[in-house]
C-alpha cells in the first residue's frame, strides 16, 4: 500500500471509534460503448495565432480511454496533438481523415463549425 498518511495531512484527529478517512478520490468513470456516443468534430483556429487544429468533442468516459483514442488519432494522421478539458486537439485540419477513423471505430460523429 502507498504512504497513506500524506493523504491525512491536516485532518485533525478524532475521538470517534468508528471514524473511517474518507479520500476525495473520485471513481473512475465507466466508457460506454462507442455506438453509444456522439462526438463533433470541428475546425478551430481561435487564440491559436492563426494555426489550425482539428477539434474533436463529446467524448464521455475515463480519462485513460480519452488519451488513448487521442493517441491513435494522433497516430493515424502522423502530427501532434493534446487531450485537454475532455476534448482532443489535433494540429492541423484533419477533419475528413479523424471523422473516417472515429466511424470505423463505431463512434457517432458530427461534423461542426468550420
Amino acid at each position: 500500500m502507498e504512504n497513506d498518511w500524506k493523504k491525512r495531512l491536516g485532518v485533525v484527529y478524532s475521538t470517534n471509534p468508528d471514524f473511517k478517512f474518507e479520500t476525495d478520490e473520485e471513481q473512475e468513470i465507466k466508457t460506454p460503448e462507442p455506438a453509444h456516443q456522439v462526438l463533433y468534430v470541428s475546425l478551430d483556429k481561435k487564440n491559436r495565432k492563426g494555426k489550425k487544429v482539428t477539434l474533436v468533442e463529446g467524448f464521455t468516459g475515463s480519462t485513460a480511454d480519452l488519451k488513448e483514442l487521442a493517441r491513435e488519432l494522433k497516430s493515424s494522421c502522423g502530427v501532434g496533438g493534446s487531450v485537454s478539458e475532455a476534448q482532443i486537439l489535433i494540429q492541423g485540419d484533419f477533419r475528413d481523415r479523424v471523422i473516417a477513423r472515429l466511424q470505423d471505430k463505431g463512434f457517432k460523429v458530427k461534423r461542426s463549425g468550420g
